[in-house]
């Protein structure tokens, strides 16, 4: 079972996280953070991952540092989870229509985490959200996930349908990525012979 149990606990806050790779698209989501919340449900069940996420943050300050540390606890998870990458398909890619926004992830389970982020949102805020930490998550996550993330926003101009095209069609690249191809089950897809 592709599974992995991730905590970290600074001055800033207390996240735990348990990821299934191969899941039912369930999620157990109380980061303090209700718009995030929201968010990383749609991520659950679009990449069919059960995850549980718990964070206690410093929400009085405002969201940045919960929302930053989940997405590197989340990337953690699944660098671990994933093992030695034997077998995974690697790549993954989508365009994804929410609405008028129409958002394209596309990723590498390369080992090296990098981030490309090109979602132009308009508004501040979506809730008591700040819209600028949505790169923030993602920055994490990919850093830690040893993933080369690609989020571009073709289309698009209510910023929650911005927002949540992204992370839904994050979930199901990444869901596409991790899949084990039955032909290379044994193989580590790599010429490196390591990822």
């Amino acid at each position: 079972m592709r599974k992995a149990i991730v905590a970290r606990k600074t001055n800033e806050t207390d996240v735990k996280v348990t990821l299934v790779i191969d899941g039912k698209g369930s999620g157990k989501i109380e980061t303090g953070v209700g718009f995030l919340d929201h968010m990383l449900t749609l991520f659950a069940k679009h990449g069919r991952f059960d995850l549980s996420v718990s964070c206690k943050g410093d929400t009085d300050v405002d969201f940045h540092h919960s929302t930053e540390d989940i997405g590197i606890c989340l990337g953690q998870a699944f660098r671990t989870a994933l093992g030695d990458m034997r077998g995974i398909t690697r790549y993954g890619s989508l365009i994804l229509p929410m609405d008028e926004a129409l958002i394209l992830a596309s990723c590498d389970i390369s080992g090296r985490g990098m981030m490309f982020f090109s979602l132009d949102i308009p508004a501040q805020k979506v809730g008591d959200f700040d819209t600028e930490l949505v790169e923030e998550f993602f920055s994490g996550f990919a850093r830690n996930a040893g993933i080369t993330l690609h989020i571009k926003q073709l289309d698009g101009r209510n910023s929650h349908h911005i927002i949540e095209g992204a992370f839904k069609a994050s979930a199901r690249c990444i869901r596409e990525a991790v899949k084990i191809d039955p032909e290379l089950k044994d193989e580590i897809p790599s010429t490196k012979g390591i990822i």
